[in-house]
């Protein structure tokens, strides 16, 4: 009986030995491949395709690589966007080194313009039941059509940029053409008879299970998706997003940084103020967190800051004007050379250009006239700020009396009498002493 118990310990120990030393390696290691296979990082896009919104992405692609995940799903539901952010979006899901899906979805969403060119240039593109994409036309920032000669030359472009992308996809590129083209759209079932998505689905679990097995091409790695009943983990945009979703935009990020320059200005012209300081510092630094994703060109904040430093030389040296009217130019060059594109939607408008560049100026021009004449007023102290002025006599003025000037009483001298009452005016100031004549 005790043979048998020892035996039967030694079968446990040697089994939980087993277990520990091998067993448990080889189990955590199949089970750390099998979640990392199995996590799916959900984007959700809804809005404009804006350099917010491309930040975002990029982000949570970056996340979802660095978890070995098995895949990345951008759930969207766009009007559109911006077309340089649009490229910056598709760039960021070709170089991803795990693959990205694209799922117009909830029912009722579309992927419009910018949005239909991110879905055609997906990994794997797929739709959800009462969806439509297409009608990629470009148009201008505010809706309006673009110059004949612009519209060829961007229409061209944006052609040849997604044609390529979507025929290496397998999916119908000369679709893809005619939707920029002609701004046709599909719904989801009429996408996926063209070829132009992979498939439809009801919600994201049936969309995992239906791109299970899927082969992916990424970077000369082919990638077979096991995503069947993957956990989904979805990224929240947060505070940051939000912030950005707003300061992001061309206008508001010039706005802030003229503000802000503005407030440091009127702190250093008048110490002590405080505020103007704080908020102008403020107004800064929202400026700079918005410029992160933004097409700056640094040669426009450079003539913005030449600017700033001629309109305060304009101070300091008398040009008669001349270092102010460089000061404007520069300004006005600056502004329109701050980013650097030749999209109208990512360009400062010339309406809020040219009311910002008038009030600047008009600020500087104000403080440059304040100090001309703080430096052509008479003085206003000592000698000099007495001579001229007129008193009155506190006593009769027989050679010598008292005057009241200023508000001060003065010992004043007259070579003419000068009775207690009337007014006079001093002649100069000697020591002590002034000299006065009747007024």
């Amino acid at each position: 009986m005790s043979s048998r118990r020892l035996l039967t310990s030694l079968a446990i120990f040697l089994a939980g030995v087993f277990l520990f030393f091998d067993g448990p390696q080889a189990l955590f290691g199949a089970e750390d491949e099998k979640s990392a296979k199995e996590l799916v990082y959900l984007l959700d896009v809804e809005g404009t395709i804006n350099p917010a919104l491309a930040d975002y992405i990029i982000k949570g692609i970056e996340r979802a690589t660095e978890q070995k995940a098995a895949a990345v799903v951008i759930r969207m539901d766009t009007p559109g966007g911006v077309v340089t952010t649009t490229k910056t979006i598709i760039k960021a899901m070709i170089n991803a080194e795990l693959p990205v899906v694209v799922y117009v979805a909830p029912s009722g969403s579309s992927a419009t313009s910018a949005g239909a060119l991110i879905t055609l240039c997906a990994d794997i593109a797929a739709m959800a039941p009462g969806t439509n994409i297409g009608a990629a036309h470009p148009v201008g920032g505010g809706g309006q059509e673009i110059a004949a000669t612009m519209s060829e030359k961007v229409i061209n472009d944006l052609t040849a940029y997604v044609r390529s992308i979507v025929r290496e996809r397998g999916r119908n590129a000369a679709w893809a053409e005619k939707t920029i083209r002609e701004s046709v759209s599909a719904t989801a079932e009429e996408a996926l008879e063209l070829k132009a998505i992979n498939l439809v689905a009801d919600s994201v679990p049936q969309l995992l299970e239906k791109i299970n097995g899927m082969k992916v091409e990424k970077k000369g790695k082919t990638i077979t998706l096991k995503t069947k009943g993957a956990k989904v983990e979805k990224i929240h945009t947060g505070l940051r997003f939000k912030i950005l979703d707003v300061i992001a935009n061309p206008n508001i990020a010039y706005l802030l940084m003229m503000i802000g320059g503005l407030g440091i200005m009127i702190e250093l012209y008048n110490p002590g103020l405080i505020f103007p300081g704080v908020l102008g510092g403020i107004c800064l630094l929202l400026a700079f967190f918005a410029l992160q994703v933004l097409p700056v060109n640094y040669v426009g904040i450079l003539l913005i800051i030449l600017s700033v430093i001629l309109f305060i030389l304009e101070v300091k040296i008398a040009s008669f004007g001349l270092l102010a009217i460089s000061a404007i130019i520069a300004l006005t060059l600056g502004s329109i050379m701050l980013f650097e594109t030749e999209e109208a939607a990512m360009q400062v408008s010339w309406s809020v250009v040219i009311p910002t560049v008038a009030t600047v100026s008009a600020f500087f021009i104000f403080a440059v006239g304040l100090v001309v004449r703080a430096w052509m007023a008479k003085p206003r102290t000592g000698e000099q700020g007495l001579t001229g002025e007129v008193g009155v006599a506190v006593t009769d003025l027989a050679n010598e009396g008292k005057v009241l000037v200023h508000g001060e009483i003065w010992n004043a001298r007259s070579d003419s009498v000068i009775p207690k009452g009337e007014r006079v005016r001093v002649l100069r100031v000697d020591g002590l002493w002034i000299h006065v004549t009747r007024q």
